[in-house]
């Protein structure tokens, strides 16, 4: 399947001490334009096509040029010969293969990515590549039943995704700020929260809008595999706030907990926002980490102005007690 790839600066990319080529960059690009996992063998047929005066060593070189560059990835799927996937502005995901029928599919974790990099972490060690493959039966070979859609490409399901946990993130917001607001008894900590709901109710409207337009180009959109794992996916990332919420706490602390909840969801949603190319998934979470940004800054005020009157407040009780004392 082909698909249009940003092209990379390959003079910024070029290992230390390499040349420009031109037939190098044409197989670049052709290599960019396909998906999926080729084999050496697959990108001469794919290069000849367009160009049959192209050698199969060049091919060879150009694809050792564009391992050390950063542009392709080798990966095993035990069928005796390595494969080469994307890697230039594509984020670290794992696969599964089916020892069946030796197809593979992509998927991203955070949670994988997590403990990889905290065993690193613990070990003193710097991680430069990481493989996770997990070796099974697919659903197809398992029941028997053939796959009539066509796979599409990781960006679609990566925006799909995207907007999932979008919206999941958004509910659950929406359900914790709205609950926030009905326990305030502080009058400025009430409307920051009644104003974070309003926005998390139409920015909602909108994610749903926009989900129900993607789906739209593809009718089986929601029925193919998940792509992007993390825990707390499907309930949103405030959802366990809006638990701890509902066991009972003062406006210091709930504030203290919306903010903590905003940084977190400000984060995943940035981190995977830089690792993706320019795709409909990777504005989506910029998108997404931007708002977060702003409700965290709103929080952070409102914390800090709460923190603030309390202490005048402790300090007002105070100055009495000294007078008299001093008297």
């Amino acid at each position: 399947m082909t698909h249009t790839h940003p092209t990379p600066d390959l003079d910024q990319l070029k290992p230390a001490g390499t040349r420009r080529s031109g037939k190098r960059e044409f197989i670049v690009n052709v290599f960019l334009r396909h998906e999926g996992h080729l084999s050496a063998d697959d990108l001469v047929e794919l290069i000849r096509r367009e160009d049959s005066r192209i050698s199969r060593a060049t091919v060879y070189r150009a694809l050792q040029w564009m391992e050390e560059a950063g542009i392709a990835r080798k990966v095993d799927f035990g069928e005796g010969r390595f494969r080469f996937e994307h890697s230039y502005r594509h984020p670290r995901h794992f696969h599964l293969i089916c020892k069946s029928c030796g197809r593979s599919f992509e998927f991203l974790s955070s949670d994988i990515e997590a403990s990889i990099e905290e065993v690193a972490s613990a070990r003193a060690f710097t991680a430069h590549q990481s493989v996770v493959q997990i070796y099974g039966a697919c659903e197809a070979c398992r029941t028997g039943r053939t796959e009539a859609a066509e796979p599409v490409p990781s960006e679609v399901l990566f925006a799909r995704d995207a907007l999932r946990i979008a919206i999941a993130t958004e509910r659950s917001g929406l359900e914790f700020y709205s609950r926030a607001a009905a326990v305030s008894r502080n009058r400025r900590g009430r409307a920051v929260f009644e104003r974070l709901a309003r926005e998390e109710r139409e920015h909602l409207e909108k994610l749903e809008a926009r989900y129900q337009r993607l789906v739209a180009q593809d009718p089986q959109l929601e029925s193919r595999p998940t792509f992007l794992f993390f825990k707390g996916a499907a309930n949103g990332l405030f959802a366990a706030g809006a638990e701890d919420l509902a066991r009972g706490l003062d406006d210091r602390k709930a504030l203290m907990l919306a903010v903590r909840c905003e940084r977190t969801s400000h984060r995943f949603f940035r981190r995977y926002a830089g690792q993706f190319e320019d795709t409909e998934g990777r504005r989506i979470f910029f998108e997404f980490a931007n708002e977060e940004r702003e409700h965290l800054e709103v929080l952070i005020r409102a914390y800090r102005a709460l923190s603030g009157r309390r202490g005048r407040a402790r300090a007002s009780r105070r100055a009495p007690t000294r007078s008299r004392a001093q008297a």
